[in-house]
């Protein structure tokens, strides 16, 4: 059973309401289901899908050349959309490859389709153009959060507003969307799980005012 965090990862959904897209998802798209490792879209090949995710989990995947290493930038979690927006959209080169992190089922449609709805009704256009600014708006905080906050407090971010993630999500994933390492990030873990229970011993500890 796939668990969900307890608040919205994605704040790109803030103050949309995107339920003209699920239903559409769910009444015209194809329902497809994903193994663990397999992909969505690819880096460097053309965008072409949004999918809703009805079960599992997404990551979505960038490579550093120079390195030789895989960057986690993000998920997309069960009751959320997946895709490399709005690169699919008209089937431009994708910047990320999207990959199953766990058995997923989604409800899948053509980024071109999603285009042509888009196109259909000034509405629909102005949907279009919400979703792009809240989704700068996102992948801009989250820019601006790796110079303003420690590693330290971006993990204590992350977990006080998703505290299920960390069941979800690998330490690697994790340690790779924080920019950290695994064995910084398991250091971090320990420290604040002493300081959790040396607060609980604390309080357990302090003496109770009279009444």
């Amino acid at each position: 059973m796939t668990h969900q965090p307890n608040k919205q990862f994605n704040t790109y959904k803030d103050g949309l309401d995107l339920e003209f897209l699920r239903e559409y998802c769910m009444e015209h798209g194809e329902r497809r289901t994903f193994l663990r490792g397999e992909t969505l879209e690819e880096a460097g090949e053309p965008a072409q899908w949004v999918a809703f995710v009805e079960r599992g989990c997404f990551k979505y995947m960038v490579h550093n050349n120079e390195e030789g290493k895989e960057y986690c930038t993000g998920f997309a979690f069960e009751g959320e959309f997946v895709a490399d927006f709005p690169y699919c959209l008209d089937g431009d080169v994708s910047e990320v490859s999207i990959m199953a992190d766990m058995p997923c089922e989604v409800r899948i449609i053509s980024g071109r389709e999603l285009q042509a709805l888009f196109d259909s009704d000034p509405k629909m256009m102005l949907h279009n153009v919400r979703i792009l600014k809240n989704l700068f708006k996102m992948v801009y905080g989250r820019d601006l959060d790796h110079y303003r906050y420690t590693a330290r407090s971006r993990y204590r971010r992350l977990i006080d507003r998703c505290p299920q993630v960390v069941q979800m999500l690998s330490l690697k994933d994790i340690a790779s969307f924080l920019n950290i390492t695994p064995s910084y990030l398991s250091t971090l873990r320990k420290e604040m799980t002493y300081e959790t229970r040396a607060e609980g011993k604390r309080a357990c500890t302090m003496p109770r005012k009279k009444e």
